[in-house]
């Protein structure tokens, strides 16, 4: 079994933590999770991988090791991806991310023109510019966000978190390998022998923030303004995934993404839900080699 490299770019305050699957001088593959978790939950499409890409995989900031912050903003987590290539001298790179970690992936490729050989997304949270609405997050979305701060974030043990965890539906349909992953490192443990979420919910609740703005269409950004406008500058080929029991945003989230980017192909995972590459890893790897040929 292929185990990572585990290693950190930037300084202390702020970290990006990352991971290497195989040797390095192969084509690079960059992979990007979503929200709430960490790098080591793509172990099984990586370590496929990995007999043909040097693949790469970070905590994305608020995540894991990496750097908290307290901005996380879409450009922020771009800019992130962005340092990353830059720091490793990455080129020809292929991204594949997942839901808001997706959008990195896509935002990163207008900000570093030339040095993406393609981008695989599967259900990027994306929000038309064109149709940007003015106002704030409806009741529903607020009550969502604010709900997080309600979550359980300690726990006895390790055990403990994967029992719970097993049993909910959000993490139903996940291999037994994902899940341990997510639960091994996506908590730390306390003086007193408990563990804690890295992510914790205050954390969450405020990533969660721009991205139902940015479902809801009135994401405006921050100073820097409303990135989504720049997808239609990105150089590659792009593959934007659903899945099929997924909710109804992440489609219509995907339409946006397709009706912007330029270069633009779909595919649709049959029997899967959101987290298609903790469900069906072999399934997502097949495809992401598809779209290389």
């Amino acid at each position: 079994m292929i185990k990572p490299h585990r290693f950190s770019i930037g300084p202390a305050d702020a970290e990006i933590a990352m991971l290497q699957w195989g040797e390095s001088g192969k084509p690079p593959a960059l992979l990007v999770h979503g929200t709430g978790f960490v790098a080591d939950v793509w172990d099984e499409v990586a370590r496929d991988l990995a007999s043909t890409y040097t693949v790469y995989a970070l905590d994305r900031r608020g995540h894991g090791a990496s750097h908290k912050p307290g901005a996380y903003h879409f450009l922020d987590y771009a800019e992130d991806v962005c340092r990353v290539i830059d720091t490793l001298e990455l080129r020809d790179v292929y991204g594949i991310g997942h839901s808001a970690g997706a959008t990195d992936l896509l935002l990163a490729a207008q900000l570093l023109p030339g040095r993406f050989t393609r981008l695989f997304v599967m259900e990027p949270t994306v929000m038309d510019p064109r149709a940007a609405r003015s106002g704030a997050l409806n009741d529903e979305s607020l009550a969502r966000v604010e709900g997080t701060l309600r979550r359980r974030a300690e726990f006895d043990n390790a055990d403990a978190v994967f029992a719970r965890y097993r049993t909910a539906p959000a993490f139903a349909d996940w291999t037994e390998t994902s899940l341990r992953a997510y639960v091994r490192h996506g908590f730390v443990p306390l003086d007193n022998g408990r563990v804690r979420l890295c992510c914790t919910p205050e954390i969450e609740a405020a990533i969660l923030r721009p991205i139902y703005e940015a479902m809801e269409q009135v994401y405006a950004g921050d100073a820097r303004g409303n990135p989504f406008g720049g997808l239609a500058g990105i150089d590659c080929p792009v593959r934007v995934t659903t899945a099929a029991k997924s909710g109804p945003i992440y489609q219509e989230m995907a339409r946006r993404a397709v009706s912007l980017i330029p270069y633009v192909s779909t595919m649709v995972f049959e029997g899967a839900g959101h987290c298609v590459a903790q469900e069906v890893p072999a399934r997502v790897v097949e495809a992401v080699r598809e779209f290389a040929k």
